[in-house]
């Protein structure tokens, strides 16, 4: 089976057999600013583009790849999917080393972007990478065999890959395409885990994006991250968000107790109604969700939907620009947006030297796919951290693809995805003034680079959005 199904679920679980603690939950979002998932992007370049572009823009977060040692499958091209294959837990990826890690985190963190690095604590290596070692920190390993970190009883006994979706049991036990299956109900291993997330959040890490999650017994998780420290300095618990696939045997609610929880069904309604201009359906969609949205972590795309299950990317122009848009406006759930590198092959990995190792990554190489420095996205970034806490107001649609709303006093958006203009007089909260359109341009040194828009003091503006774009006010950028 195709190893790049890795991350769309990773595995294990058992009967507990030592005490199990859940996870202090946050009450909010913890960033006022969405979570971009700068998907394999190097430390040094993270760093750089935190405080080149993410901090000032209002960028809130950015979740990082894998940081632990990995597998290096340089028979197979070195593909994306090797950094979910950890051989031990020494920050030395392909995306640089301990030192670099650590001066990435507190640039961004100066920034004012924290940190939440994608948890592995699933599974190590798999039966693809045999005789692949050492790995990308020189370390040798073999399937079931870590030395110094795990060894044989440290992996559940069935040792074949999931056959049947359906068996609650079999999910959590048995393997995914043949990865070493992690008893997470041993003290050992919870122990060894929370070390190593010890280790992160010491360095000023403020949270975890937590990898295959179905595929463990929520009450492992739960011993795991509830063990974790505060973040140094702030108190604060460390934020987790955990990816749960849900279907008919495993729900997303079952994990709420133990932090936030990524919304699949999500990505399929929003990003389904801007492609076919059915956006008027929108109006209710929490009543369409699984989840609360003080619990739901949601997306346009990911670097496995990407992959495996497209319906818009980076490769849709505007038509995804707006539903990242939409996303980014609409109140429900945490914003995670992701900005990667280009693909053809799904399992192609990132710009990378002759030994595998990545190469920098710019905005100005279009290796790099940087969906967060487009004008709309990085626009919408600015008007999320603006409109945080307040209700939707002033719901209209023309019962297909044009809608309009606002978010209590502080933003207002209006999106055309029809064939021709929508010119309207639209009735918002918004106090009176002269408003920037971010989805055009940016307020920069007190004038606006986009289009303006008058609001009246009724609340009452006249504007036309031309097909397949849109408009964003907010207080944040009234001249």
């Amino acid at each position: 089976m195709r190893l790049a199904l890795l991350a769309l679920a990773a595995s294990v679980g058992g009967a507990a057999l030592v005490p199990t603690a859940t996870a202090e939950v946050p009450t909010a979002a913890p960033v006022r600013g969405p979570i971009v998932q700068m998907f394999q992007w190097p430390w040094e370049s993270v760093a750089r583009e935190c405080t080149d572009f993410l901090g000032p823009k209002g960028f809130g977060a950015v979740q990082v790849s894998p940081p632990q040692e990995h597998v290096v499958l340089g028979d197979q091209g070195y593909p994306w999917y090797q950094d979910y294959q950890p051989v031990s837990y020494q920050l030395e990826s392909r995306r640089g080393n301990r030192e670099q890690f650590a001066a990435m985190v507190r640039t961004c963190n100066d920034a004012g972007v924290e940190i939440y690095v994608d948890a592995v604590v699933n599974h190590m290596s798999g039966s693809g990478s045999v005789g692949s070692g050492p790995g990308s920190g020189g370390s040798t390993y073999e399937k079931y065999d870590y030395p110094g970190i795990y060894a044989d009883a440290d992996f559940h006994g069935c040792r074949r890959d999931i056959a049947n979706y359906q068996d609650k049991w079999e999910v959590r036990n048995c393997e995914l395409v043949g990865l070493a299956d992690l008893a997470t109900e041993s003290e050992h291993v919870r122990t060894t885990l929370t070390a190593y997330l010890n280790d992160l959040v010491g360095m000023g890490v403020s949270g975890f994006r937590v990898d295959g999650v179905k595929h463990m017994p929520p009450e492992d998780v739960g011993a795991i991250f509830g063990a974790v420290q505060n973040v140094p300095g702030t108190g604060a618990r460390p934020y987790v968000f955990q990816e749960v696939i849900a279907d008919g045997t495993t729900t997303a609610g079952e994990y709420a107790g133990n932090g936030d929880v990524t919304e699949f069904g999500y990505y399929g309604v929003v990003a389904n109604a801007v492609r076919d201009g059915s956006l008027a359906q929108l109006a209710n969609l929490p009543e369409r969700m699984s989840l609360p949205s003080d619990q739901a972590v949601v997306f346009i795309d990911n670097h496995d939907t990407q992959r495996s299950s497209p319906i818009l990317t980076y490769k849709d122009g505007v038509t995804y620009d707006l539903a990242v848009a939409f996303e980014l406006a609409y109140p429900y759930g945490t914003p995670q947006l992701i900005s990667g590198f280009a693909f053809d092959d799904p399992d192609a990995g990132p710009p990378a030297e002759a030994d595998g190792t990545t190469q920098a990554a710019s905005c100005d190489n279009s290796a790099w796919s940087c969906e967060h420095r487009r004008p709309i996205i990085a626009g919408m970034a600015g008007f999320h951290g603006a409109v945080q806490g307040t209700e939707l107001t002033n719901w209209w649609d023309n019962g297909g693809g044009q809608v309009a709303f606002g978010r209590g006093d502080k933003g207002f958006v209006a999106i055309n995805r029809e064939g021709g203009e929508l010119s309207q007089t639209f009735q918002s909260s918004l106090p009176a003034g002269t408003y920037c359109d971010v989805m055009s341009g940016e307020l920069k040194d007190g004038a606006c680079t986009g289009t303006t828009v008058e609001v009246g003091a009724d609340g009452r503006f006249d504007a036309t959005v031309a097909p397949n774009s849109g408009l964003a006010l907010h207080i944040g950028a009234k001249l």
